[in-house]
């Protein structure tokens, strides 16, 4: 055969070679493995039939042992088993401790536990109970593989969880969860909680920010300015009598002075289209009217009760922004303002309250009210810091209205002819020089000239108030009206002198 399955060939003792040597004794049989017999083995040394050769050959002879009566009759052991690991002194291990050496055995030992060592001695005091075993290794190990069952804190945390999504669904009413919280399926749901935020419904405190601008916004509304040459502006204004007209300031309504059109929008946002009533330049201000106008109008206050550091709220349309509300006080009176860049090319002169209520381009024309609801001022300009753009100006704190006082007269006129008129003395000042107001020319016929100035005098003072430049003193002029008398100092030659005029009138 040429498989690996073949039996060895055992030699018949009656036709053996007569040279061969039989043994006399039974020899340990040599241990099997693929080596030692069979065809697939190539070693020339290794005894078995594969390697005999025929009789006569050149080879030595070949000696064969016999295996071992019964030999291979012994079954083989389970692949896995460890009998031969077994030990037959009774069944029992024996603990081996230092070292190897066994342990002595005690016969009338009985374990407590499975896996308990055995003691090396008998305690001198054996207790009447037995202390508990530690837990069965094979309950902790089913554990490790068995699901911890739910937690009543996770699953209440999960309905709580719950419930606030639902309550934001459902906006903000009360949301009540149920929850399953084990495998009884036993629900349970959120406990009722105390009502909150339900308290008696707040009154608007009268002389507040709030009660302020609910009487005052409705009569409040938003200028939209196109020109005859495409130029546009935006502003604000305010309703002053139950005829639909409305102040506000010169500069926001100037574009349509000569063509183009003036679209008034309400604090409800309905549009109507406006006609110009009169303006005037010298104080910087307009009214336009709107026939059928649904607006209630303001209660006029007075400017020259204002006092320094009084609550005060601007009304208007910052940025295009309509019925926007902010808060501050009077921060100064009679500030000296001049509107424009350029204060040589400027012509309106402003003896303003000065706020600190932000105000910012598109608030111009709008109110300064008082905490009783009283306008005391039209809102008309603010101060930049030095180098800015006007399309980066806004507010830093320093706002400028006309005083109310001034307001009611101009408009007053305005509404009656359709102009204005403001007081003069008939001279020209130099608007670069500093420390008072310098006469550059003198009007015949005026009252400056009447009051014997002449050119070089240096005006410092009306009415005994200071007067230390160009500006100052024509915003104190403006202060008066046409016709009031007024005392001017003045200084020629070095030597101080007083004079008094009555001011005379100039329409614009």
């Amino acid at each position: 055969m040429t498989s690996d399955d073949a039996e060895p060939t055992v030699p018949n003792p009656a036709t053996a070679d007569p040279t061969a040597v039989l043994p006399t004794a039974p020899t340990a049989p040599a241990p099997a493995g693929p080596s030692s017999a069979g065809p697939a083995s190539t070693d020339p040394s290794s005894a078995g039939p594969a390697s005999a050769g025929p009789a006569g050959s050149s080879d030595a002879p070949l000696t064969l042992t016999p295996p071992v009566p019964g030999a291979g009759t012994a079954p083989l052991r389970t692949p896995g088993s460890d009998a031969a690991y077994r030990q037959t002194n009774g069944g029992r291990s024996t603990t081996q401790r230092s070292f190897g050496r066994p342990e002595p055995q005690q016969a009338n030992f009985r374990p407590v536990y499975p896996g308990q060592a055995w003691p090396t001695e008998q305690p001198q005091y054996r207790p009447a109970y037995l202390p508990p075993p530690p837990a069965d290794w094979h309950q902790q190990q089913a554990r490790s593989y068995t699901a911890e069952p739910p937690r009543l804190n996770r699953l209440v945390t999960i309905a709580a969880l719950v419930a606030l999504v639902i309550g934001v669904l459902a906006g903000a009413g009360a949301a009540t969860a149920v929850v399953a919280l084990d495998g009884d399926d036993a629900p349970i749901a959120q406990q009722p909680q105390p009502p909150v935020g339900t308290g008696a419904d707040p009154k608007i405190r009268a002389g507040s920010v709030s009660s302020v601008a609910a009487s005052l916004l409705p009569s409040v509304v938003q200028l939209k300015v196109e020109g005859e040459d495409n130029s546009d502006a935006t502003g604000s204004g305010f309703v002053i009598d139950n005829v639909g007209h409305i102040l506000t300031n010169n500069h926001v309504v100037a574009g349509a002075a000569k063509g183009g059109s003036i679209q008034v929008v309400t604090n409800d946002n309905k549009t109507a289209t406006a006609r110009l009533v009169g303006r005037s330049p010298a104080y910087d201000l307009a009214v336009v009217q709107v026939t059928g106008l649904q607006a209630s109008s303001v209660q006029f206050g007075r400017s020259d009760q204002a006092i320094v550091g009084q609550d005060v709220v601007a009304i208007g349309s910052p940025l295009g922004l309509a019925g926007t509300v902010t808060s501050g006080i009077i921060s100064a009176k009679n500030r000296p303002v001049t509107t424009g860049d350029d204060p040589t090319q400027a012509s309106s002169y402003i003896s303003a309250l000065q706020t600190d209520a932000a105000i910012n381009p598109g608030n111009s024309g709008g109110p300064l009210v008082d905490m009783n609801g009283r306008v005391i001022g039209v809102n008309s300009a603010i101060a930049s810091v030095r180098g800015s753009s006007e399309g980066q100006s806004g507010s830093i704190g320093l706002g400028f209205a006309i005083p109310i006082d001034q307001a009611r007269r101009t408009a007053q006129q305005l509404i009656a002819t359709g102009k204005a008129s403001y007081p003069v003395i008939g001279a020209g000042v130099d608007m670069t020089f500093e420390g008072g107001a310098r006469v550059s020319s003198v009007s015949p016929n005026s009252p400056a000239a009447r009051a014997g100035l002449r050119i070089g005098d240096v005006i410092t003072a009306v009415n005994n108030e200071p007067v230390d430049s160009a500006e100052v003193l024509i915003v104190s002029i403006r202060t008066h009206q046409p016709g009031e008398a007024v005392r001017l100092a003045y200084e020629r030659g070095g030597r101080t002198q007083t004079v008094t005029l009555t001011l005379a009138q100039q329409i614009g």
